[in-house]
This record gives C-alpha cells, structure tokens and sequence, in this order.
C-alpha cells in the first residue's frame, strides 16, 4: 500500500505521447500563455521517443504516423518566441543522438522537415539560440554515414546541388567564439572521412572549395597576430605576454591539425587545393623571406615567428607535395618569388577577396636584396658571403648561418627545422641530402645501391675521401619539385650545386655544428639539441670529423675544464658531482633519444643564459648556481662528444673517483660526527670550537660554539650550545652550509666575522622551467647573512683559518674525484 502511494506516476506511455501530440497540433499560434506548455510538450516528446526507441516500436510508429516533424516546423513557423526555438533544437538534439535504430533515424532524415530545420532564418543574433542550433548540426553530422548522407543532399543527374547540412554548417567555420568554431570543423570532417564521391565532388566544387582557401587565409591571420606578439616579447617576455602567445600557438596547431584532418579525408583536389594557398598565400610571400639575417624593410615575419611556423606547418601537415616543395625552395637558387595573388590556386580561384590587398602588399615587400648572410665556416679560413635569394645563395645556408652566429631562440628554431625535416617522413631522401641532413646509414646505404647497380660516381663517392666533391648529379625527384616551383608556383630559380657531391652539404652544416659547441653566448639547453642533430646524422662513425673539427672540440673542451674547475672552488662545490652525475644521464638520454626533447613551440621560448639575472642579484648563490648548471650541461656534451669523436660509446655514469676515506686527524672525526653529517639536536665534541655571540632577532643576543666541518665533497658551519652537565660537549642547534659563506673579518670591528649563508639545496629546477614564475619566489632566493662576534680578535682569526681550511679539504675532494674527467694538463 505505501509502496503504491509513493510510486510516481509512469509518463512513458503512448498515451501521453499521444496527449502532447493532440495538444500541440491544436495550437495556432504561441503566445505568453501557452508558451510553458509547448516548451514542456516538446521536451517531454524528446523523452517520450527516445524511450520509444530502446523499449516500445510503437512509440516511433505514432510519430511517423502523425508527422511530428512536421508539427515541430509548424511550431517554429507560427513561435516568435527565441526560447521555443531553443527548446525545439535541444529536443530535435536530443532526438537525433539518442536514437539507436536505424530505421528512426532514416525516418527523420528521410523527409525535407530536417533540411527545413536546418535552413530556417533563425536570430543567430542570440548567442544561446546559436550555440544550440550548432549542437543540433553537429548531432545530425553524427548520425551521417554512406547510407544516410544521400537523405540530406538534393541531386540532379547524380549531381548533388544542395546539402543544406554543411552549406550552413561552415557559415559559422570562423565564428569568433571558438567552441562554435570547434563543433563546425567536427561537422566537417564527420561528412569529409563519410567519403561519399559524389558528395566530395560539391565540396571541392566552386564556390564551395573557397572554404578551404579561406581556411587558410584564417590561418594566415593567425600567424600574422603570433608574429605581433612575440616580436616585441623576444627579449623580455613577461607572463601577459607569454600566457598570449601560448593561447596562439594552441589556436595555429589546432587549424594545423584541422588542415591535416581534411586533408586526410582524401577529398579528390582538397589536398593540392590546401598545399597551393599555403605555398602561395603564406609559406613563399611570407615565412620563407624571413628566413634571413637582415631584414631592411621591416614588413615581414620576425625570423624566430618564420622558424617555429616552419617547423610546425612541416610536423602537422603531413603532405608530401608541400613538404617536399618547401625542402627544394631552400636548396635552390631564388632570383624571385612572384606570386600572383589574384591567380587561381590549381584550377580554383575564390570569389572571397576580403584580403587581396594583403596579399598584394606581401607580394610587393619582397626584396632579393634585403637578405644578406654571413656565414663562417670551419672548412675554410675565412668567411663565406652569401646573399639569400640571389643569384648564387641558398636558404639552407641562412639557416646554417643562424647556427653560427644567430641568438639563442635563432640557433633553436634553426636546429629545430632541421630536426623536423629530418623527421619528416613524407621528404624524399633526395632533399635530405641535398640539405646536408641525410643520416649518415642512409647515405651509405644510398651510395651502396647506386654502387651495386653500376653507378661509378655511387661506388667513388662511398669509398672517396672527406674533400673529394664527385659529381653526383641531381635525383629524379628533386628535379620533379625545382620543376614544379617553376611552373607551377611562378618562381623563377636555379639548382647551381648540380655538379656538388651531397658531402659538401654535409660538411657545411657539420662545420656549423662543431661551431655551434664552440660557441659561449647559447644556453646548454641549445647545445644539447645540436648535439642531437649531430647523431642523428652521425650515429656511429667519426669518419666525418676532420682534423679542424676535432681540434675545435678539444679547445672548447679545455675550456669547460676549466669552468669546471672553478665551479669546483666556487659557491655550489657540495652539489657540483651530483648535479653532474644527473646532467650525464639526461644529456646521453637527450642526444640518443630518436626524436628531439622539444616541441617547435619551444622556439618561442628559447632558454637564455642565465635567465634570472634580472629577478635576482648576481652576486647572489642562485645566481651562482645557475651558472653552475650551465657550465656543467655544456661539459657534460662537450665530454660525451670528445668520447663520440673518437668513436667509442658512452657509458651510463660518468668516470667519477668514488669517496675517499676520512682522516683520522680531520675536524669531522674529533666532533664525533657520523657518516651522516650533523643533525639538528645531536651530540657533538667541541674540542675544535670557537665560543661566539650572534643575534638571529633584534635584541636577542645568543651564546653558541662554533664549528667548520667538511666531509668528502660536503661541509658545513655548526653553531652548538654547550651542554651544562657535560664540559666539551654540545647541541647541534644550527647548521648551514659551509661552501660559498665568503667569510669575511669586519673591517672596523676585528671581532667580527660575517658570513653569507646560501641555502642547501638550489631549487632551480622549479624556477628554471617557470621562469615567469621566478618573481614570485625571488624572496625566497635571497641569500642570509650572519655576523658572529667572537670575544677576541684572535679567536674571530681562529674561526675564519678554520672555514677556509674546510673549505680547501671540501675543494680538494671534489678536483680529487673529478680526476678521470678532467685531462691531467688542466689540473
């Protein structure tokens, strides 16, 4: 009984399926009063069907029989009313994704009800109202398959002529809010991978093949706003600014993955129709210009912008044709770029001119004479001048020249377009080799071949020396592409390193690598990715590396020893092993890796040397330590190259002397401390301690007994309270560290010896990776400072003899276990 009071009432009936439905065809009109009411029939008929459909057939039965579709047209035809429409798409939404049988949804698409929905006038001017009626498209285009995609086109002589569906559809492609933006490009592919003929056939159709272009004049926008963003920013980037330009680069890989997907789709002329507008509205007027030195006009991308679009256009856009066609536009002499804006791109030209000005404007920027390289070279003894897009200048030697002599954030996104080129699997390996990056396997595996089947200069060049220059003529597909930016693209240029053996390239981006590594003014983290790129190119052999290189290696190397050494008597000579030990194992894991540690965003955000000098004082121990990690990840490559150089393999740990054993005699073993090192509240001996006064808040003054202890590579300064009971003996009751205290007597006070205490541990790890974050924790990076008064000028002289003699055993430890890494000339 209670059960059956408390039941509610079961509305998922025909009958009240039935009720809605003869209530709803009754109204004529929808007013204020009976608004409610057709708001909640129309809702409740969404659940009723979808019920219908899972539970009982003849749900779906009476609404096929009474033509609710219809009623719902009819409603939204005699409703003024922006709420009824809204509630009308949420349930035609709710419909259409709930819906299981087949059969239900062949019905709903069957009739033009649903294209009469789709193509209504509603007041887009509501942004609620839109965003629904986007949700109802996308929940159709979910439903849209080789057997239901024919219900929503209009044909004549199997030719589609309207599909209401996606001409409305991409009306909204570039819509300013991104989630409408999102579900639009949803809808699109979901009709482009249905891969209907016929259907593909109108899409690539003019007019409709000018959503495309202006696909990528959208994405031209974009990268002309990034280019805004970091030109003032590339020197001081604040976390405005960053967090602007992160929001950017998002919203181009996002395009860029939504061009891959239709291209993907394999959408007959879609891909040639993309990889031309590229090529013709950005990559030749715009990108590829501004991969230069110097830039007179002013007018075009910033180089770093043109590097990480480079990169990131070759790394989403997996298209052959573009791929390649950019790889031969760097080898090959450029006299001009001529594109003509109002041209048609492969056949389609777009009846959408909104930016021809633009493109007008780019085209007539270009200047051949702008671009001006300079490009040292470790092959010759002296500098090579090189005039990009002249007459005898390639651009693949502006980017060997930013590795030479560029900034940090050049040096990256040079490195980085070779590195994507060379992971590039659409790129022939005739364009590899003509850039000078082809692996060193595939080279030989290339000359091996040509040498079986009977090619001469295949079988000299595989056993020919390192400055032989053989000719080895141009391969079948390079010539294809160089014929093709001529005819095809209107760029007039010229392949003049025919006669060149691939070697030649090679050596000059080798020569730019080792001159890289030689270089001071680039962060480790920069160098680390060359040396990625040069094992990729030499993973096994140091048959390539010629007397220049190996020596240019071994004087940089004498250099980092050096620095080592002085780090090993500097502020941080406690952590200087381990952080080595790390720095080993990431930089073999960086350089062995098969793919490079970095996205090609990181162009934009280029480590820099000592990034924190302006949020903390130099002078400061963080600041030292910064330096000190620097000079370590730079020895630690510059090491690992001189043991690749000569053809050996790394090994996991670096060749580091183990600890060696305490002196007896020592200050650590007199204390009593234990292998540990001391602990706050421990017992120790003070039969080496110095009584002293400091005063860690104003006003209280304290007694203590002071200590300097080093064991192995560790020490540290002690100040213990003497214990009462027990004469000799005292409290550990502070501990900090004992290198980088620079002690100091006080000039007017000779009883008074000052100290800076740095902390224990160096948190740049965290900081390092967030570097907009680094104000914030600036204060908890200041170093302390502690002035001791001791009760005599020769007990204050006693103290500071003890630290730097501490100091000195600490030292001594770390150069002694260092030995094996470090040429015995250099200690």
């Amino acid at each position: 009984m209670w059960f059956s009071f408390w039941r509610s009432r079961d509305r998922f009936t025909l009958d009240e399926l039935r009720y809605l439905t003869d209530q709803l065809m009754k109204i004529q009109a929808v007013n204020d009063v009976n608004k409610d009411f057709v708001i909640e029939a129309l809702r409740s008929i969404a659940e009723l069907i979808t019920y219908g459909d899972q539970h009982d057939a003849n749900f779906f039965e009476f609404f096929m029989e009474k033509q609710v579709m219809g009623e719902f047209v009819r409603i939204l035809r005699i409703s003024k009313s922006a709420i009824v429409s809204v509630q009308l798409l949420q349930t035609m939404s709710i419909m259409i994704q709930n819906l299981k049988s087949d059969h239900s949804i062949y019905y709903l698409f069957s009739n033009e009800h649903i294209n009469a929905l789709i193509t209504y006038s509603f007041d887009f001017k509501n942004e609620e109202l839109l965003s629904y009626y986007i949700s109802f498209l996308r929940a159709i285009s979910g439903k849209v398959n080789k057997n239901t995609i024919s219900l929503l086109v209009k044909t004549e002589n199997e030719d589609v002529v309207s599909f209401p569906l996606y001409v409305e559809a991409i009306r909204f492609a570039f819509h300013e809010e991104g989630m409408i933006r999102t579900a639009v490009r949803a809808l699109t592919l979901n009709i482009y991978h249905v891969g209907d003929v016929v259907v593909n056939k109108y899409i690539s159709s003019i007019p409709h093949a000018d959503y495309f272009l202006n696909l990528v004049k959208f994405f031209r926008e974009h990268c002309i706003s990034l280019n805004a963003m970091v030109s003032p920013t590339t020197e001081n980037q604040v976390t405005e600014s960053t967090s602007s330009i992160f929001s950017a680069v998002d919203e181009i890989e996002d395009n860029l993955y939504y061009l891959n997907d239709v291209v993907s789709a394999g959408i007959p002329d879609v891909g040639t129709l993309i990889t031309d507008s590229m090529l013709k509205m950005l990559i030749f007027p715009l990108i590829l210009p501004s991969l230069r030195i110097e830039v007179s006009d002013g007018k075009k991308f910033g180089s770093v912008t043109s590097l990480y679009l480079l990169c990131s256009i070759l790394r989403i856009l997996k298209i052959k044709d573009m791929a390649n066609t950019i790889a031969a536009a760097l080898i090959c002499s450029m006299e001009a770029i001529l594109p003509n804006s109002e041209a048609k791109v492969n056949g389609f030209k777009g009846d959408h001119d909104e930016s021809g000005e633009d493109d007008k404007k780019a085209n007539e920027s270009l200047d051949c004479s702008s671009m001006i390289v300079s490009l040292p070279s470790l092959s010759t003894s002296s500098s090579i001048q090189l005039t990009c897009w002249g007459s005898a200048s390639v651009l693949r030697d502006a980017l060997i020249s930013y590795i030479t002599s560029g900034d940090d954030m050049q040096v990256v996104g040079s490195l980085s377009v070779l590195a994507t080129f060379l992971q590039t699997k659409e790129l022939d390996e005739s364009m590899l080799d003509a850039l000078g990056i082809l692996p060193q396997r595939k080279q030989h595996k290339k000359l091996l071949l040509k040498a079986l089947v009977g090619e001469n200069s295949g079988e000299e060049q595989l056993f020919a020396s390192e400055n032989c220059t053989l000719k080895d003529g141009c391969d079948g597909e390079l010539n294809i592409y160089l014929q093709r930016l001529k005819d095809q693209y209107e760029v007039s240029c010229s392949y003049q390193e025919v006669g060149e053996s691939p070697r030649v390239h090679r050596f000059l981006v080798l020569d730019a690598l080792i001159s890289l590594f030689c270089r001071t003014n680039i962060s480790a983290d920069t160098l680390w990715d060359g040396g990625w790129l040069l094992r990729q190119l030499l993973p096994y052999s140091e048959t390539e590396f010629n007397t220049r290189h190996l020596q240019s290696l071994k004087e940089s190397f004498k250099k980092c020893c050096s620095q080592l050494l002085e780090e090993g008597r500097g502020t941080w000579p406690d952590l200087l092993i381990q952080v080595l030990c790390d720095e080993w194992r990431k930089c073999k894991r960086a350089i062995e890796a098969s793919s490079p540690r970095k996205e090609p965003k990181s162009i934009l955000f280029a480590t820099k040397k000592c990034s924190s000098s302006d949020m903390v004082p130099a002078e400061s121990s963080f600041a030292a330590g910064e330096t000190m990690y620097e000079r370590v990840k730079v020895f630690v490559l510059l090491h690992q190259l001189q043991v690749f150089s000569t053809g050996k393999s790394l090994p996991d740990q670096p060749p580091i002397l183990p600890p060696a054993d305490f002196p007896e005699n020592s200050r650590a073993k007199s204390a009593g401390l234990n292998i540990s090192g001391p602990k706050l509240s421990t017992e120790l001996n003070l039969v080496d301690a110095v009584g002293c006064r400091i005063a860690f808040e104003r006003g209280k003054e304290r007694q203590f007994s002071f200590l300097a202890i080093s064991m192995g590579t560790s020490g540290w300064i002690i100040l213990a309270e003497e214990l009462p009971q027990k004469p000799q003996y005292g409290t550990v009751r502070v501990v900090a560290p004992l290198a980088g205290c620079k002690p100091r007597i006080d000039e007017r006070h000779s009883r008074w010896l000052h100290l800076r205490i740095r902390p224990s541990t160096l948190p740049l790890s965290e900081t390092a990776k967030n570097a907009a974050n680094l104000k914030l924790k600036s204060k908890s990076l200041v170093d302390g400072r502690w002035t001791l008064a001791f009760r005599d000028e020769a007990s204050c002289k006693l103290a500071l003899t003890m630290i730097l003699e501490e100091i000195d055993f600490q030292c001594n430890e770390v150069e002694r276990r260092l030995t094996p890494l470090i040429p015995t000339e250099e200690i």
